[in-house]
């Protein structure tokens, strides 16, 4: 992710009538706010521009304000073709007319209040931009010919003198005689009329001292802010015992909380915040334990409940090379933070009340609230069983584009569909504080947080609450191998030699490397042998289990937590590192020792024998790492009907036989991937009698195939989202629907941009074609959930170079009443085949798709299979296991008890009787209306359980009494 970054850039406004810098040109310069201006922008400069010379638009992204927050009114809706802020071609570069008053719809307040504008520049799918050189920010220009230019100290600076100190104040404006006042804490200390420049200094500074110099000019006020504050000296005290990093509530006082900072190699740190206006005074210098040097303070008079925000400004003397001596920053163990970036554009129905960000500060600010109200688990949650780690099917959910409101409200409301399907886990892509809205979370920078845009605290624990109801687990995916600039870890020791306020970790850092130690390098590279950084990641893994009763987390990139490596160095980092076994195991071994049961994934996708030592870990103990696999290259290629590269076999874990247990969490796809579907049409075979290439039914079809021959093997399994339902959209789509890839002749890469939701849009569900999908998977997870033969052995085998696939699945200890043997069948070939089952004997068998008997004479005549065509046959129809049973208020049975018939509540489309035991002993199937009678005259008596689907695809299971 591109960082945000927010700088003032300051015109030198001289004798010509427009301002021109590096892209882009203002004129007429200066302005008034209600004067006709034009901007034009080229794109023939590559610094700091994405967007190609060629483009047919270009959009402008602006705002106007206060020179604090020039984003305070927003015109543009970023990644929208919708016309607004469009600007027009002119001829090797683009340029938009406009009235700021008019443009931006001001009212009379704002007019007077804006001082600068902002903005950015894109193309109008909005994945390509263009900023400011050389740091790549926003551009900011000034509103106004009557502009103040204070040169001594800059303007939002801060100061740091000994106490006794001075400051020397000087300023100047651009239209002769005006009035400046000088206030320092609110009292005016100076005051100098009608004069073009002004000088004043402040002499024996004995405290902090927060500064507004405004300058009058006719009837306009500009104020520019600034701040000193004073070395507090030394406030040793020992630090209270029991004390954690970040906010300690007091239990039995809600007025007070304690703040403890861990901040190696700084010389003192003040508490700002909304309980002290956000000009901290010596009380509120942060003690420093004399045996560690950590800073801690104790926080009083707080109202309980009440919302207040903070940060800590840290201060270093004798910094090293480029760093920074004053850092203002957010706690590094956040779990709610304001960002002035990202807030802005959240919407009110996602997040109802959202404290606002402080007006005056910069970048994050972290929340306290005391005596806050716990959240009221149910019983489901505080005695959830976790799923069988054999029996895991996991989906995988990006909530930005899982629904088009993209929260947790939207994964609520669609709750069914997961239920439904038979999922008993689902793995959310981070959902931790990231940079920016429109992300995969991967670019985090509060990992304790989390993040806004998907909504509150309480209704994601409404969510996790929620499935856990249903028997599906919820799982984090968490990227502990990195962070971004806005990381307080990063920014307490950065290097900064541009002066911008963001900067890269410097050679002092205690939680990052200054270069990464792997060659995947993303963001800042998290140094995992550093005891602050383990300590940082243990309380991590402890807020998300403890806090959110989160059942597991999928660690991304484990092959990052090694310091051996050097970047581009993939021999060293692709090798065994022991450094990296020790500390993951180290990890797991903590997430364990909070809850025995959680669940540990590792996305290492490296050599078996680093893999096992996790896999095999405390397996004894029926604990043990699951291994993300990725098998998207064969299947890729199966979808397409192609014979080379596509050995399915690591799906599955015997294909690493040094493993205990199915420890291999395989999957045909994932969100780093394009969809095979994609890949089946876009390169798929062209020709046969079901080709692939160009033909998305046929690609839909085979999807099913693909299902059979991945959920149904033995060991933990993931579904990609949608996958159920067909999705093909390409990874490369774009927010409105077009497709640009990174190798296209006019490359965009839309990988990262938020995608169109057909599959809610179109009804897919409603779709036979797309809901033939769903029902198979729906199958295909049942039985592997309720059968326990699909927790035994399995052999792979194949034909032809793999496009005729046979996958036997056995437990030999099961009785022979019971489902013990299973042959799937299937064709990826894009002709008609025949295959041999090689049944492991004769008889009767089931189709487990359609519950139809098969009788097999031999066992290896051939099975003609159309192209995509898939069978799963069993020695025995599967039983109803009571994990599947669920009793629902909406389907009711009359009569009940009965002695002949009975009638379902509502319509449905299939209906199944199982005995007691869970056999299935009656099954009708057709099209039946509330008042339908079913016949049960020949059953014996007893209690049977009925499952019924109704005409919406809704599943609910009911307790019948024969007489």
């Amino acid at each position: 992710m591109i960082k945000k970054i927010v700088i003032l850039f300051l015109f030198v406004i001289g004798l010509t009538s427009h301002a021109q810098f590096t892209h882009v040109t203002v004129s007429p310069y200066p302005f008034e706010i209600n004067q006709q201006i034009t901007i034009t922008v080229n794109l023939s400069q590559p610094q700091c521009n994405t967007i190609s010379t060629n483009t047919p638009k270009v959009y402008m992204h602006a705002g106007i304000g206060t020179d604090a927050n020039p984003w305070t009114v927003v015109k543009g809706n970023w990644g929208q073709d919708d016309g607004v802020g469009q600007m027009t071609n002119t001829g090797g570069s683009f340029s938009i007319t406009l009235t700021p008053s008019v443009y931006f719809n001001l009212t009379p307040e704002q007019i007077t209040s804006s001082t600068k504008m902002g903005m950015v520049f894109r193309n109008a799918a909005g994945n390509q931009e263009l900023k400011r050189p050389t740091a790549c920010s926003d551009f900011f220009i000034d509103v106004g010919t009557f502009q103040v230019n204070l040169t001594a100290p800059l303007n939002n600076s801060t100061t740091i003198i000994n106490s006794g100190g001075n400051l020397q104040v000087t300023a100047t404006n651009t239209s002769g005689a005006a009035s400046y006042t000088l206030k320092a804490n609110g009292n005016i200390i100076n005051s100098n009329s009608s004069t073009s420049s002004y000088s004043f200094n402040h002499t024996n500074i004995t405290s902090n001292q927060f500064y507004d110099l405004e300058v009058v000019k006719g009837t306009t006020t500009i104020v520019r802010n600034f701040t000193v504050l004073t070395n507090p000296g030394n406030v040793n005290q020992a630090i209270p015992s029991g004390l954690e990093d970040g906010i300690n509530y007091n239990p039995s006082d809600p007025t007070k909380a304690t703040l403890k900072l861990n901040a190696p190699g700084k010389d003192f740190v003040y508490v700002a915040g909304s309980f002290n206006n956000w000009q901290p005074n010596g009380n509120y210098a942060m003690k420093r334990d004399p045996s560690t040097n950590i800073f801690w303070l104790e926080l009083t008079g707080l109202t309980p409940g009440q919302i207040y925000t903070y940060q800590y400004w840290v201060v270093d003397q004798t910094p090293v090379a480029n760093s920074p001596v004053l850092v203002k920053t957010a706690d590094m163990y956040s779990t709610l933070v304001l960002s002035p970036f990202d807030d802005p554009w959240i919407p009110s129905a996602t997040y109802p009340n959202l404290p606002a960000y402080p007006q005056g500060q910069q970048r994050e600010v972290t929340v306290l609230q005391t005596a806050q109200t716990p959240y009221n688990w149910s019983d489901a949650t505080l005695n959830f069983v976790k799923p069988n780690k054999e029996k895991l099917v996991v989906y995988e959910v990006l909530i930005r584009d899982f629904d088009a409101n993209r929260n947790y409200q939207d994964l609520i409301n669609r709750i069914d569909y997961f239920k439904n399907l038979k999922v008993n886990a689902i793995q959310l892509m981070p959902v931790m504080e990231f940079e920016g809205n429109e992300s995969w979370g991967y670019n985090t920078s509060f990992h304790m947080a989390l993040d806004k845009f998907y909504g509150t605290s309480n209704k994601f624990k409404e969510f996790i609450d929620l499935c856990h109801q249903n028997g599906i687990a919820v799982i984090l995916d968490v990227a502990l191998n990195h962070a971004f600039g806005r990381n307080p870890g990063v920014r307490m020791w950065m290097s900064d030699p541009d002066g911008d306020g963001w900067g890269a970790p410097a050679t002092d850092n205690p939680f990052f490397n200054t270069t990464a130690r792997h060659s995947y390098s993303v963001g800042e590279d998290f140094n995992h042998q550093s005891a602050l950084t383990k300590y940082y990641t243990k309380r991590v893994i402890k807020q998300w289990i403890e806090e959110y009763k989160i059942d597991g987390f999928r660690w991304d990139l484990t092959k990052g937590f090694t310091q051996n490596c050097s970047g581009g160095n993939d021999s060293c980092t692709n090798a065994y590192q022991q450094d990296r076994v020790d500390v993951l195991k180290e990890y797991a071994d903590y997430s364990w020792s909070l809850d025995p049961n959680h669940y540990v994934i590792f996305e290492h996708l490296g050599s078996e024998n680093e893999e096992k030592e996790w896999a095999n870990h405390r397996f004894n103990e029926g604990k043990g790492v699951m291994m993300w696999a990725e098998v998207w290259g064969p299947y890729k290629q199966l979808m397409g009907g192609y014979s080379s590269n596509s050995d399915i076999s690591s799906i599955g874990h015997k294909s690493r036989n040094l493993f205990q247990g199915k420890r291999v969490m395989g999957y045909p796809e994932s969100h780093d991937k394009d969809r095979i579907i994609y890949e089946g049409i876009t390169f798929g075979v062209g020709s046969g009698s079901a080709p692939v290439s160009g033909n998305l039914n046929n690609a839909i079809n085979r999807m099913k195939a693909i299902g059979a021959t991945s959920i149904l093997i033995p060991g933990p399994k993931m579904i990609w989202h949608f996958a159920s339902l067909g999705m093909g959209d390409s990874i490369f789509t774009c927010s409105n629907g077009t497709v640009n890839t990174d190798y296209d002749a006019t490359p965009g890469d839309c990988k990262l941009s938020t995608k169109p939701q057909p599959q809610w849009v179109n009804n897919w569900l409603g779709d036979p074609l797309r809901n033939s999908v769903y029902n198979a998977f729906s199958k295909f997870i049942n039985l592997k959930k309720s059968e326990p033969v699909f927790n035994g052995d399995y052999t792979i085998s194949s034909d032809i170079n793999n496009l005729r696939q046979r996958i036997y699945i056995f437990d030999n200890a099961l009785p022979t009443t019971q489902l013990k043997n299973v042959v799937v069948l299937a064709n990826f070939s894009v002709d008609t085949q025949n295959i041999n089952p090689s049944f492991p004997y004769t008889g009767i068998w089931y189709d487990l798709m359609t519950d139809a008997q098969v009788n097999i004479t031999n066992t290896t005549a051939s099975i003609s299979l159309a192209p995509g065509e898939f069978k799963v046959y069993g020695n025995r129809l599967p039983t109803l296991s009571t994990d599947n049973i669920v009793f629902a208020n909406e389907f009711s049975i009359v009569p009940n008890p009965t002695t002949d018939v009975f009638s379902i509540s509502v319509p449905t489309s299939k209906v199944e009787l199982y005995t007691i035991t869970g056999q299935l002993v009656r099954k009708f199937e057709a099209s039946f209306d509330e008042n339908h009678t079913f016949s049960i005259e020949d059953l014996t008596s007893g209690i049977y359980f009925v499952k019924a689907i109704d005409n919406q695809g809704r599943e609910n299971t009911m307790k019948l009494i024969k007489k």
